[in-house]
């Protein structure tokens, strides 16, 4: 068809200019260091080293605070009259919109293939870790936020890196770090959070209507699905934080909630083998020897499986939590903490608990490739499969899920990219507009291309954020250490009895705090 070979011609133009620049960039941004017989990617160790550090510097806070953030997410402590345009829920939804997706269904089934079940263990591990550095950014996120005259908000690595650094006496850095982030985070936006979501989820739809023969197959199906996609993700857009975060209050909730009884459905079928399963994962996160490397093998594809999907340190979260009402930063960052846990602790883990007792002919198949150095064409298939050994029609509603989920995962990422490019360009009318109608032509030329040396670019510069966004964390981190000071305080006083009235009254006379104008507690 004509239009297919136009298609593939611009494909593979775009393909021979960018492929030798993301073939550099990636070689850079995921250099492995060698580790017993395998490799260890050093932006992962980036990430868990930041997990470890923030867990011990903060006393294990994702532990001890978790029932205060359960709290917050009820309402528990809500203030009407506090600045932001989202409740602690919807700022809640909105991050894990764009966290939860394709690599919690697909990622995992690769990662319990290459590394085996022993994966499992390591991701939730680095899951765990992953809460402590969410709280860290997210806290920042809500301290160093902008509160427009509109009502709005701008939030995220870009403003904290650049007001908070300064405020150290780290002016220059902070404003580098601030716009090598806002880029980093604006390029994958465009190519990752959007492009390749919307090209994986044609394909999983194409596959469940009749492959090569299903409609969506030809260029007008193709073209038909970007179209609707995109006018469907303007409308979101156009309504902003506050639309987004309606929207993902509602999806985000169901999602999961259908795809946690899918798997505990499967689990449950097969409950005999889940004491097998258990001792399959644990064992196996300890072996010294098995697939990929055993104990390091295992470690590595969990770490990174884990580090890439709940992307904790890399700055995008701050940017949804930013936007939340309260007076008190740290309340967010309590709250993020959540974050992690639902999308690596639980999601990730069903997933994997699901692939591991289903035990399908297909994964077994596909664990022996692996052993012999073949490369896993496919995750959706397998996870697939394990549903499929339980419910016969549940490709179909995964599917559904699929398309949920990127969609979920587009419009959280098109605030996120709108932020970082508001930040770089300017907040005029003119300049909301132009990124606005840009985006939507991706998401077009996501269903009628792959543009893969782009997506594999964007992965890159994602992680790339993680390093200026990081190295802020490291020095701001006692600025976090106040802020939690503060709000355990006002907890503790909330819990005793006392009245936002008569708290806000001697923080008053304690003196001015967050940068946002409003008063926090005294030191």
């Amino acid at each position: 068809m004509a239009n297919e070979s136009w298609t593939t011609r611009i494909d593979e133009s775009i393909s021979e200019f960018i492929d030798p620049i993301a073939s550099t960039i990636s070689d850079i941004v995921f250099y492995t260091i060698p580790l017993g017989d395998t490799e260890f990617p050093w932006i992962v160790g980036w990430l868990v080293v930041a997990g470890l550090v923030f867990t011990g510097y903060f006393g294990f806070a994702q532990v001890r605070h978790l029932p205060k953030a359960l709290g917050l997410v009820r309402g528990k402590y809500d203030q009407k009259d506090a600045p932001g345009e989202v409740n602690h829920f919807q700022a809640l939804t909105s991050a894990v919109s764009g966290t939860v997706g394709l690599g919690n269904i697909a990622g995992v089934a690769i990662a319990v293939t290459i590394g085996g079940p022993g994966a499992t263990f390591w991701m939730i591990a680095c899951g765990l870790l992953g809460m402590a550095t969410k709280f860290v950014e997210c806290t920042l996120g809500v301290k160093y936020r902008e509160v427009h005259a509109d009502g709005t908000v701008s939030g995220g690595p870009m403003h904290y890196l650049r007001k908070g650094m300064a405020e150290r006496g780290l002016g220059g850095l902070g404003k580098a770090l601030a716009v090598g982030s806002a880029i980093a985070l604006l390029f994958f936006t465009f190519f990752g959070g959007n492009l390749f979501q919307v090209n994986q989820s044609l394909e999983q739809l194409q596959s469940v209507t009749g492959g090569d023969d299903s409609l969506f197959s030809s260029s007008g199906g193709a073209l038909f699905f970007g179209v609707l996609i995109a006018a469907l993700v303007a409308l979101v857009l156009i309504g902003g934080m506050r639309s987004i975060g309606a929207v993902t209050s509602r999806l985000v909730p169901a999602m999961a909630i259908v795809y946690v009884v899918a798997c505990l459905f499967v689990i449950l079928t097969n409950v005999a083998a889940v004491p097998d399963a258990i001792s399959d994962i644990v064992v196996g996160a300890f072996a010294p020897e098995g697939v990929a490397g055993g104990l390091i093998g295992a470690l590595i594809v969990g770490f990174q499986r884990a580090a890439f999907s709940n992307e904790a340190g890399i700055g995008s979260a701050p940017i949804a939590h930013s936007a939340v009402k309260t007076k008190r930063p740290a309340t967010e960052g309590l709250v993020a903490m959540i974050e992690p846990f639902i999308d690596t602790v639980v999601v990730c883990t069903m997933t994997a608990l699901t692939i591991v007792i289903a035990r399908t002919p297909s994964w077994e198949a596909a664990r022996e490739a692996s052993a012999n150095g073949e490369e896993i064409a496919s995750g959706v298939s397998l996870t697939s499969d394990a549903f499929e050994s339980a419910i016969s029609w549940f490709p179909y509603i995964l599917a559904v899920a699929v398309l949920l989920f990127a969609f979920s995962t587009i419009i959280t990422w098109s605030y996120y990219g709108m932020k970082a490019w508001t930040y770089l360009f300017g907040r005029s009318k003119t300049s909301e507009n132009v990124y606005k109608v840009l985006f939507s032509l991706i998401v077009i030329t996501g269903a009628l291309m792959s543009l893969s040396s782009l997506v594999s670019l964007a992965d890159s510069f994602l992680f790339l954020a993680a390093v200026f966004n990081i190295v802020g964390l490291y020095l701001l981190a006692p600025v976090v250490r106040r802020e939690l000071n503060r709000v355990l305080d006002y907890i503790r006083r909330r819990d005793a009895g006392e009245s936002d009235e008569q708290i806000e009254a001697a923080e008053a006379a304690a003196g001015p705090g967050g940068a946002d104008g409003t008063p926090t507690l005294a030191k």
